[in-house]
């Protein structure tokens, strides 16, 4: 990871231990999180941007979030909890929809629920199908089958990541997505946030969560492989159990490679997962550069704050 350079905190909080700011693009915006707080910056229909600032909830922020491999978990949980109410309240700020009254319970753990069944089915399931019916009627090495699973699973995210990236509205997501890592990576080299200044970074980042989930994919063939090839309904059911303790090797493997990334064998292990990136970035222009320094500002600003 890039190394900051002083510019996290003011003198009364300096020796803290460093935090590090991260994101995710949302439908016309960006959420940036920070130590205690999130901020959410969308551009409406009137070309305006409408930045909303709340506290985290408690498991996000705890010391159980700074425990190795269960903090793997806690941050699976909160990209698809968190990440799942940001998009749902940047949609509302883009169309132009009242500043509700507060997404209905029911409206985000279904969308969640929907969104991890469709991803296990996607990622998991489906590869495990083929390659039982098409493949291992040819095959008589476990290993080998594990294998040829993991790379069908790969081959499904990168066919999905392409196909994803021609809709015009996910397009739009790319670039916020490129902008978001264009102001972490200026900011973590003590650059100051303004819009030309940010533009001469890169859209890539190791701590990005197309990364995160490159990684998980490999991981998840040596996991599986330790089971050999048994019967097709337990080896569904490992699938969807597994997945949590191949999410929290994945984290500390990234949380590791991202702050060792001056090495050049650490570069080279992350590679891929960075070359991947650039299916899920897109240059930004001015507006979407403003959009992502915002919310980092104001999440930034919210922190010096006296707590109450």
């Amino acid at each position: 990871m890039h190394d900051p350079k002083g510019s996290h905190y003011d003198n009364q909080s300096i020796m803290a231990k460093p935090f590090y700011y991260g994101g995710q693009a949302v439908i016309e915006g960006v959420m940036m999180r920070g130590r205690d707080n999130l901020a959410i910056s969308v551009r409406g229909p009137d070309g305006k941007l409408n930045i909303k600032k709340q506290p985290l909830p408690s498991i996000y922020k705890g010391r159980l979030r700074e425990t190795p491999l269960i903090r793997g978990i806690i941050v699976l949980i909160e990209t698809l909890v968190l990440g799942t109410q940001v998009l749902l309240h940047s949609a509302q700020v883009a169309s132009a929809e009242e500043e509700e009254e507060k997404i209905p319970t029911a409206l985000l753990w279904g969308t969640v629920a929907a969104s991890l069944a469709f991803g296990v089915a996607l990622f998991f399931i489906a590869p495990l199908f083929t390659t039982r019916y098409f493949v291992d009627p040819y095959l008589g090495s476990a290993l080998v089958s594990n294998l040829v699973e993991g790379f069908i699973r790969i081959g499904i995210f990168v066919a999905y990541l392409k196909l994803i990236g021609l809709i015009p509205d996910i397009k739009r997501v790319f670039a916020y997505h490129g902008a978001e890592h264009k102001v972490v990576n200026a900011y973590e080299a003590g650059i100051p946030l303004e819009a030309k200044a940010v533009r001469n970074y890169s859209t890539a980042h190791p701590r990005c969560g197309t990364s995160f989930i490159f990684i998980v994919l490999i991981i998840a063939i040596f996991v599986f492989s330790l089971f050999g090839r048994p019967s097709l309904w337990l080896s569904v059911l490992s699938r969807i159990l597994l997945i949590p303790v191949i999410a929290a090797l994945g984290y500390e493997i990234m949380k590791f490679g991202a702050s060792h990334i001056k090495s050049m064998t650490i570069r080279i292990f992350l590679a891929p997962g960075l070359a991947l990136q650039a299916m899920t970035t897109r240059e930004p222009d001015d507006d979407q550069i403003e959009a992502a320094i915002a919310a980092l500002n104001e999440v930034i600003e919210s922190e010096k704050a006296p707590q109450s």
